[in-house]
């Protein structure tokens, strides 16, 4: 089959298009043959070595969306022919935390494409229990635009700062996979949603997923004044944050009294300054967010089969020009998601 390999970590020039061996599933796994695959930051990080520890040569790609080719022995719950998508992370299914149903917070908790080979491929293999069959409603493209950021934004709107009806919620870098989606999301729970982005054509497209406001965080980096001012100086209740350093002290002076701020990533960094007298002062919460849950993922797909949220897709490009379509990402020059196809 064909693949798209790394054998050494770095620029885009290190993603390789060459021939491999098809991989055959192990006992509990599925072969699938993969129609789309989603870009993510991940696959950057992943690719760098930056962040991650990976053996290779390795394949990335967790947003992955096919049909199922073949079950491995002991393999249940899906059928030859489904058309599916995969997990992007699981845990696992053992620990108490798994039990409990908190897998993202699994000790062991595996991520297709950092953990094990993912889909920039033609077929890949991932365990039968992370499977989800979904309808031909949408393109195998737009589906895989949706896995990762879709369960990462509900983990964090639904589930960690439990983002209520009335509500003002500050979505930062609304263009973005996870931006575009969180903007729907948080409009679809009854929220009022101010979003930032770097150009007005980003937030023009931003206001039709849903946004009522919008900010250009180029010509207004201390986007924190024009949230009070949109907010009669009250400031917002959550603010979705995963950029990081680069944004931090604005997004935290964005919060109204008791609110809080939920982060997912670090793009711009890992650490962060913190003015503790503010945060205890205003009794501010600071929620950390990571991944989801499976059963946060099976509640997430009926919303998009029902079409609540929507795949914001910015372009597609055929697998073989993944490292254009890297470049295009870390080049920011995109409104939604990137998606390699087959």
């Amino acid at each position: 089959m064909k693949a798209i390999i790394i054998d050494q970590h770095g620029n885009q020039n290190s993603l390789k298009f060459r021939d491999i061996e098809t991989p055959k599933p192990q006992p509990d796994e599925v072969l699938i043959k993969v129609e789309a695959c989603g870009l993510n930051h991940l696959d950057i990080w992943t690719r760098e070595g930056t962040a991650f520890p990976t053996k290779l040569p390795h394949v990335l790609g967790c947003d992955v969306v096919g049909t199922v080719a073949e079950l491995g022995n002991g393999a249940t719950g899906v059928n030859v022919g489904d058309f599916v998508i995969v997990a992007p992370g699981w845990g696992c299914g053992e620990c108490d935390m798994c039990k409990a149903g908190n897998d993202s917070l699994c000790a062991h908790y595996k991520m297709m494409g950092r953990d094990r080979w993912g889909g920039y491929a033609e077929y890949c293999t991932a365990p039968a229990r992370c499977i989800i069959p979904i309808s031909r409603k949408y393109s195998a493209a737009e589906w895989a635009a949706m896995p990762l950021v879709s369960l990462t934004a509900y983990h964090m709107l639904v589930t960690r700062a439990q983002l209520k009806k009335g509500e003002t919620v500050l979505i930062l870098a609304a263009g973005s996979g996870i931006g575009s989606i969180a903007v729907q999301l948080a409009k679809h729970l009854g929220a009022t949603v101010i979003a930032t982005a770097s150009t007005d054509e980003k937030l023009e497209k931003a206001r039709a997923l849903g946004a009522n406001r919008g900010i250009n965080y180029t010509t207004h980096p201390e986007f924190h004044k024009e949230v009070k001012k949109l907010t009669d100086g009250r400031g917002v209740n959550v603010v979705f944050e995963h950029v990081g350093p680069a944004t931090w002290r604005s997004s935290s002076a964005s919060l109204a009294p008791g609110g809080r701020l939920v982060f997912c990533g670090a793009t711009t960094g890992a650490e962060v300054n913190m003015n503790l007298r503010f945060m205890f002062v205003r009794q501010l919460s600071f929620l950390g967010s990571f991944m989801g849950n499976f059963s946060e993922l099976k509640q997430v797909v009926p919303l998009i089969e029902s079409g609540a949220i929507k795949p914001v897709v910015d372009s597609t490009f055929p697998l073989q020009d993944a490292a254009i379509a890297h470049k295009k990402m870390e080049d920011r020059n995109v409104f939604g998601k990137i998606v390699l196809t087959n």
